[in-house]
């Protein structure tokens, strides 16, 4: 399901297939539905980001019904972790952002803990930062990309790293991030490394994680 509904969002933010609604890829009487969505986190409604989308008018009280049952069905606790939080934060947030008009009464989001954003070491920063691609959308987490901006130099490492690893997941995810920093260092190679980490892949997410980064923020085409 979810592998599925990344290649509709890949495929939409391509400008292909079929006009893109979540509500379509994802039935509101699924009981799955909501998990998917939470993995998807922020990307299950990217494509409503587009320059001249025509929106969610049509779709937007069904889609806005399936995000608000994945909130609702899975809310941060006291042990959830702060990437979970994080990622729980931008779904309310491209919500509000993308379904205006139809995202009410959505949970207020706690406040995520971010002190990991400065302490971490690079290697668990970048596994952290790559599960939470789907934020690095234009207008999301604001505040959260001056934070990485600031380790721009350690998520670098963690690309290159995850390269060699052939971990393309993660190589995309903070491939994404680095394509929205204003001081991601040419000597990266980004372009072809995003390039190269799509030909190697046929992980739906990284296809998204890949698109988003050349769509958004102008990378790898």
């Amino acid at each position: 399901m979810i592998a599925d509904a990344a290649s509709e969002i890949a495929l939409a933010l391509r400008g292909e297939g079929d006009p893109y609604a979540l509500s379509r890829i994802l039935r509101q009487d699924d009981g799955l539905s909501p998990a998917a969505v939470r993995v998807l986190g922020a990307d299950a409604l990217a494509p409503y980001a587009l320059d001249g989308h025509p929106g969610a008018d049509g779709a937007g009280g069904a889609d806005a019904a399936i995000v608000h049952s994945a909130l609702t069905a899975f809310p941060p606790t006291g042990e959830t972790s702060a990437v979970s939080v994080w990622s729980y934060r931008g779904l309310v947030e491209a919500s509000r952002a993308f379904l205006a008009g139809h995202a009410t009464s959505l949970p207020e989001p706690p406040e995520p803990e971010a002190d990991w954003l400065a302490s971490d070491p690079w290697p668990r920063l970048s596994h952290r930062v790559s599960q939470l691609a789907s934020l690095a959308l234009p207008g999301l987490a604001l505040g959260l990309t001056d934070r990485l901006t600031e380790r721009t130099e350690d998520l670098a490492r963690g690309f290159v790293r995850a390269v060699r690893r052939r971990d393309w997941l993660q190589s995309a995810g903070l491939g994404r991030w680095l394509a929205r920093m204003p001081r991601t260092p040419a000597t990266l190679g980004l372009d072809d490394g995003l390039r190269f980490v799509r030909q190697m892949s046929d992980d739906p997410r990284v296809a998204v994680h890949v698109t988003a980064a050349q769509i958004f923020f102008g990378r790898a085409r």
